[in-house]
């Protein structure tokens, strides 16, 4: 085998002639002098039509490719403009790089692949790029991976959720399919015309194949998917429901603690040396010993009665007996909660007992909520019926998040999305020159 075709096949090119290899002592590096084939030549560098020649461009150009070892290797080759029809003068196609790149496919690949997998101080050292760089590479790579396949495809059960990814109210608003588990779409911003947005891509036809959606209760996602998907089943999320009655239970907690606190009497200040006389310290106050206990209940209230210990039941037990209305804000939210655990055609029976209670109950934190359940009654229902929640889209969030962190944040969400999309919408990048299938 020549040496031409030893490094054709290194350097991992296509239709790509070799014409020699040289040291660069200036760089330190390998430059590799190439040129297309015939028939992969004179193609507009856009659409890849074959077009008339313009001029020679801007002469001999490089682009960075992977290191050999130690040594940076670099390809040369000349980069002259062609007159497309539909795209103007443009700079000529190269078979071993994206248009407007400057590196190579097989260089692209990798830093996309590692982007999925490390960190941005990996990446960058082993690379030898900067984040600026590697945020470009995954855009282009998403951009081409994303022409090879319909993300919209299929999609009949999807969920819907809004994810921080920077300080200052900086938010993404994600679609997830529910029946693969994959991130379908993402964009900066979170109201009813960003969700709007992914509708009109959407489309009309596809946007009535939709059967279920899930969500919180914001009510911009709740106008928008009757809008544009009028027959779908919209369903509550239950972590959603049931953190509404968490944060009633602590609300009423805070205020039984206030309460107790004002009834306690003032404590008296005595000097920093030495002990007070015998008979003249703090008597016990019922009031302040009731203050400590409810400030220290909060998780016994909030937790699962299955994941108490011992301590949190003995609390639970003195709250029982010394305030019966937190007692009794904590056996509603429980009730509620387990409803979500029953049949649904006992549920509704479940539900309308627990909205007549939560009336009933002179409890004005929960008196709000059940209007709250009545509003979003049918969703709640529909998320029993059909066993879904926002579990799939949380889990989608929590992975966006880790790659923020990793990345130690993004100065523009473009990168997120794009890193985003390539990591979870079920087409992760392969490392060139490997064989194993895609996930």
């Amino acid at each position: 085998m020549r040496n031409n075709r030893i490094w054709a096949r290194i350097l991992g090119v296509e239709k790509t002639v070799v014409e020699g290899v040289e040291f660069d002592d200036d760089t330190g590096g390998v430059v590799v002098s190439v040129r297309p084939t015939l028939r992969a030549r004179s193609r507009c560098g856009v659409c890849r039509r074959r077009c008339p020649g313009y001029d020679g461009g801007a002469g001999r150009r490089r682009w960075r490719a992977l290191d050999a070892g130690l040594t940076t290797v670099v390809i040369e080759a000349w980069a002259p403009r062609v007159v497309c029809r539909e795209h103007g003068v443009v700079v000529a196609h190269v078979p071993w790089a994206r248009h407007g790149a400057g590196h190579t496919r097989r260089f692209d690949e990798t830093i996309a692949w590692l982007a999925t997998h490390c960190s941005k101080s990996a990446v960058c050292e082993l690379m030898q790029v900067a984040w600026r760089t590697v945020g470009s590479i995954v855009d282009r790579v998403w951009a081409d991976t994303e022409r090879t396949f319909d993300r919209f495809a299929g999609l009949r059960r999807i969920g819907i959720d809004e994810i921080s990814y920077k300080k200052g109210h900086k938010y993404l608003t994600v679609v997830v399919d529910h029946d693969s588990g994959r991130l379908v779409w993402a964009a900066e911003g979170r109201n009813a015309d960003t969700l709007r947005g992914f509708f009109d891509l959407l489309g009309s036809e596809r946007c009535a194949q939709i059967t279920h959606v899930t969500a919180d209760a914001a009510p911009w996602i709740a106008n928008v998917v009757t809008e544009r998907c009028p027959e779908a089943v919209r369903c509550a999320d239950p972590f959603h429901v049931v953190a509404w009655a968490t944060a009633a239970v602590d609300k009423v907690r805070r205020g039984a603690w206030n309460r107790a606190r004002a009834k306690a009497l003032p404590r008296k200040q005595f000097g920093t040396r030495g002990r007070p006389p015998a008979g003249t310290g703090n008597a016990p106050d019922p009031h302040r010993e009731r203050a400590i206990v409810v400030k220290k209940s909060r998780w016994a209230l909030l937790k699962n009665p299955e994941n108490l210990t011992g301590k949190q039941a003995g609390t639970l037990l003195l709250i029982e007996l010394e305030d019966p209305t937190l007692h009794r804000a904590y056996l509603l939210k429980e009730s509620l909660r387990l409803v979500f655990q029953m049949r649904h055609e006992d549920a509704i029976v479940a539900l309308n007992r627990w909205i007549g209670w939560a009336r009933r109950c002179r409890i004005p934190e929960f008196v709000a909520l059940q209007r709250s359940i009545v509003t979003h009654q049918d969703s709640i229902l529909a998320a029993i019926e059909h066993g879904l929640s926002n579990g799939r889209i949380e889990s989608v969030n929590t992975k966006i998040r880790l790659i923020t962190r990793v990345a130690f944040g993004f100065r523009s969400p473009d990168a997120l999305i794009a890193l985003a999309m390539l990591g979870l919408g079920g087409h992760p990048p392969q490392l060139p020159g490997r064989n194993h299938p895609r996930r």
